[in-house]
């Protein structure tokens, strides 16, 4: 009995050691783990790590945008080599009031573009190269994008972010170039004046540095002080190529812009990192109070983080120091960060886009996403109408707090994350009543992470239905920001509980929204076995995917229905509540929500294939086998070697069948080696071939969907062959995602 009292009371003394410990911390951008520090303390720590004025206002911002263009643009390569000529920039217009004005009715609040990508080739009239814009036809030689996009930015009230590479093909390609030239180190003054073009800000610099660093500052100079504030600074960590082991300053780098641009955060380094993926892929849980080896004030180096697992409190006990860094999510609108054509280069949909704006901004990170001009200077028509649907749903959501008018305290509704409500004692818990029932299936919520960091470790959100509460949504930290997404419910009381915290956290703001969900269209899946999934339709994208599902996780609480006897859907169908069996046929589906019903999907089965066996084929890719043509996904394809030799495909379907036609899948990320014509052929041993009828598919390579082909006749078999006769456009290799046998 004495133990136990002993222990509790050093438990009791402990916890206020501890309380008293993180009470004396003052919040800071980063704090030192000492050696001596238990577990206990380190949370104390991290618990008042704070972001800079310059990062919460980076926060702030939410919704950014990107552009790239460049030779790429003209040359539909995403890397340059260096040693364009800069004439291949064939701009003849320009118009970046077009893009501001799409960027602003997206809901966007900066624009980041690409001044120099890693091919060297700069957009604005710089004084130290030659390898630009001024050695364009564009506007004679004398256009500069970047002086135009400042005058937009302005014009739209939108933020101005540089892209300035560190990477330089041209400077390593080019004969005379300084990059990785073994220049010594010396005492350089930035700028470097040059003859007829001073500069009007008369800050001066000395540095000790190599040839390539001091051109590096010299243009660095130039973007920040000659087109306007600036408030990022976006330095890539690619390096397609190196040469003589040129090193960069990056302490000299930090100097000049936090002198000539102070209110500019900078990207890859200490105030804002890369999410891990160019696909707008988002943790679950993001913490942006992160664990580092070495002081972050003083470092050089800032390696990419892309483990899934960056800032739990497992990793921040490992921790020599404490920092504050954000994570930027980006990614690209269209396939790839620069423009290449408006017809094979898919766009991302609004369900995508809006998706992963809510993952993203309500997932404590920024939302980056690249728009890449095409080559009439403009945003295309397609990735313009996308942003203004984003920015019409983001609009109508989150534009309207349902929240107020509500009891609740003052702290949590005065939409200011500046204040807060400090949660203490057992139950950490708000609860919010509304003047009448509201009907929502979104939550915000926010942290005053300015005045007490990033505390909360898991949180729920209960509403009070039939006299109880009920739980319809949790998560993990907070942060920034959290959107709570989940199936509307309608009510008038609501409690968000913090369930776990690293100490008392401090809750800004909480606001209630309505997200007006929309039925989707609806797609199928059957594997060999028959068994078959409806869903939400996946867009079609095939640039790093993300792997979510964009309009499932929008369109939470739509009921399917279904028919198989050729009927159309309706709510008196059959609920789709799972995987349903179904043996052959066509098979009807619509999702309905609120009485709206979304389109029809339809599609038509061939026979189960779970006995089928592939006999043949004349060949196959290494990495896309015969067998994937026959594995019940559409998302896998057979892929035959490029050879001049007609192609084929044999199987043995398991048991005579009486067929009335076959589908043919074609690849949905593969646009060559579509089956445009070809004959179909029946065995009675699987080894002796008769022909039974040729067949054509029109049109493929511009709508790459499923074709059937009926028979004349029923055509009764057990052992089937394709061959193919003619692949669209003239290709040299067979693609086959699926194929299906139709029977009576």
């Amino acid at each position: 009995m004495r133990k136990l009292i002993l222990t509790s009371a050093l438990i009791a003394s402990f916890i206020a050691n501890a309380v008293a410990q993180s009470n004396n911390i003052k919040p800071q951008n980063t704090i030192a783990v000492s050696p001596n520090d238990n577990k206990t303390a380190i949370l104390a720590k991290a618990s008042h790590v704070v972001p800079t004025s310059n990062q919460l206002s980076a926060l702030k911002n939410e919704f950014i945008a990107f552009i790239h263009i460049g030779p790429n643009t003209f040359t539909r390569m995403e890397w340059g080599n260096g040693k364009e000529d800069p004439k291949v920039f064939d701009l003849k217009e320009l118009h970046t009031d077009q893009w501001c004005q799409s960027m602003k009715s997206a809901g966007m609040k900066m624009v980041i573009i690409t001044v120099k990508h890693h091919d060297g080739f700069v957009l604005w009239q710089s004084r130290y190269t030659k390898h630009g814009i001024m050695s364009t036809g564009f506007e004679n030689g004398k256009g500069d994008i970047l002086k135009n996009l400042s005058a937009s930015c302005k014009k739209y009230g939108l933020k101005l972010g540089i892209y300035l590479s560190p990477a330089d093909l041209y400077q390593i390609e080019n004969p005379e170039g300084l990059y990785g030239n073994l220049s010594k180190v010396t005492t350089r003054t930035i700028p470097r004046e040059v003859a007829g073009r001073p500069f009007a800000n008369k800050n001066k610099f000395k540095f000790e540095v190599d040839d390539y660093n001091e051109y590096f500052l010299n243009q660095l100079f130039e973007v920040l002080t000659e087109y306007g504030p600036v408030d990022e600074v976006w330095f890539d960590g690619a390096h397609p190529k190196t040469k003589g082991g040129q090193k960069y300053n990056y302490t000299a780098w930090k100097k000049l812009i936090h002198t000539v641009a102070p209110k500019a955060v900078i990207f890859g380094k200490e105030d804002i990192r890369w999410c891990g993926n160019e696909a707008g892929g988002t943790r679950e849980t993001e913490w942006n109070v992160l664990p580092y080896s070495e002081n972050p004030d003083t470092a050089t180096h800032f390696p990419d983080m892309t483990a899934k697992d960056l800032g739990s409190n497992d990793e921040l006990y490992k921790a020599k120091y404490l920092h504050y860094q954000q994570a930027e999510t980006n990614t690209s609108i269209r396939e790839g960060w620069f423009y290449r054509d408006d017809e094979k280069q898919k766009v991302r949909s609004a369900d995508d886009v809006f998706d992963i704006y809510e993952r993203s901004v309500g997932g404590n990170s920024t939302f980056l996403l690249n728009i890449p001009p095409n080559r009439n200077g403009k945003f295309s028509g397609e990735d313009v109408s996308v942003l203004t649907e984003v920015g019409k749903r983001i609009n109508e959501t989150y534009g309207k707090n349902l929240f107020v008018g509500a009891k609740a305290a003052k702290q949590v509704l005065d939409n200011d994350i500046s204040t807060g409500l400090i949660l203490s004692g057992e139950q950490k818990s708000i609860e919010i009543t509304t003047l009448k029932p509201i009907t929502v299936n979104r939550i915000v919520l926010q942290e005053n992470i300015a005045h007490y960091g990033e505390r909360v470790e898991k949180h729920q959100l209960e509403v009070w239905v039939d006299n109880k509460w009920q739980k319809v949504a949790e998560a993990t930290n907070i942060g920034y920001k959290r959107i709570l997404r989940f199936p509307e419910i309608t009510a008038s009381k609501f409690r968000i509980t913090v369930l776990s915290s690293r100490a008392n956290p401090a809750i800004a703001t909480l606001s209630a929204h309505y997200y007006r969900t929309r039925p989707p269209q609806l797609e199928f899946a059957r594997d060999v076995n028959g068994l078959t999934t409806i869903s939400p339709k996946t867009h079609e994208f095939g640039w790093k995917p993300h792997g979510e599902n964009a309009t499932a996780n929008l369109n939470k609480g739509i009921e399917i229905y279904y028919t198989t006897d050729g009927s159309l859907p309706s709510a008196g169908a059959n609920k789709y509540t799972g995987p349903v069996q179904i043996a052959k046929g066509e098979i009807k589906a619509i999702a309905i929500t609120n009485k709206e019903k979304g389109p029809l999907a339809t599609e038509t089965f061939g026979i189960v294939k779970n006995q089928w066996k592939l006999l043949a084929s004349d060949s196959e890719n290494a990495t896309h086998s015969a067998s994937l043509a026959t594995d019940g996904k559409k998302g896998t394809y057979w892929l035959s070697n490029a050879n001049e030799d007609q192609h084929y495909i044999a199987i043995d379907l398991g048991n005579t069948h009486n067929l009335t036609g076959f589908i043919y899948i074609p690849p949905i990320d593969f646009a060559d080696g579509m089956l445009e014509k070809g004959i179909l052929q029946t065995s009675n041993d699987g080894k002796n071939w008769q022909d039974v009828e040729t067949f054509g598919f029109g049109n493929l390579i511009n709508d790459p969907t499923p074709r059937t082909h009926y028979f004349k006749k029923t055509v009764t078999a057990k052992y089937v062959q394709i061959k193919a006769t003619g692949i669209a456009g003239n290709k040299k290799s067979l693609a086959i995602a699926e194929i299906d046998f139709v029977e009576k």
